[in-house]
């Protein structure tokens, strides 16, 4: 777990060198969570009251940094593998993309503000018009129902999906989605639609294109 100025820096690369020297194969590396939306679901934020938290794109340069240094695998949550390019490696693979279904109906897929971006990347290549609707939450499986109940509900189609791992029950998500007179349909999604730096560190990049492709 990497908290900025604490153990990162020179000191997260003596760690690497040490475990390199004694064998280690891989390592992953996890951002400090101090924030409800950086994933902290207990209502128990900030853990280490003032203590910097790395924004997203600033942790997956340390993690592509820091594999460029080593032999060993380095990966990081909530990115990246920089060997296979996951999570969602298979937006950068065109032939696996042509396989997929085209989009014939209209939805929304509500997910965390991680994944959003590269979410819309494929289904847009599929032939969707409709945007993800992202909360403010990073990580989707740590999806609550208070993070549904602050979506502007006219962003959303009749038929609604979200995340398979969401902590939300489904009758109160329905009810939720549905609060403004629209009866929605609430559907889960796949309960791993990509693979996290914990999941891919044993896996192989056509394992995880394979189980990309099965999600989407």
């Amino acid at each position: 777990v990497v908290l900025p100025g604490i153990n990162d820096g020179t000191v997260l690369e003596h760690t690497c060198e040490w475990l390199e020297e004694h064998g280690a194969q891989g390592l992953i590396l996890m951002r400090f969570a101090n924030a409800t939306e950086q994933g902290l679901i207990l209502g128990n934020a900030p853990i280490i009251k003032g203590q910097q938290v790395q924004t997203v794109e600033s942790f997956r340069d340390t993690v592509t940094s820091l594999r460029k240094k080593f032999r060993m695998k380095i990966s990081g949550t909530p990115l990246w593998d920089p060997e296979i390019g996951s999570p969602f490696a298979i937006r950068h693979e065109p032939t696996l993309i042509k396989k997929l279904p085209q989009v014939q109906r209209r939805a929304s897929i509500i997910t965390g503000s991680v994944a959003a971006p590269f979410i819309d990347a494929v289904l847009v290549a599929c032939g969707a018009t409709i945007p993800t609707v992202p909360v403010k939450k990073e990580i989707a499986c740590l999806i609550t129902i208070d993070d549904l109940k602050e979506l502007d509900l006219r962003l959303l189609e009749k038929t609604v999906i979200i995340p398979g791992r969401a902590f939300v029950h489904d009758a109160e998500a329905h009810e939720v989605l549905s609060r403004d007179g629209i009866d929605r349909e609430v559907i889960r999604g796949p309960d791993m639609l990509t693979a996290d730096a914990e999941t891919s560190m044993g896996m192989t990049k056509d394992q995880v294109l394979a189980m990309e492709l099965d999600g989407f």
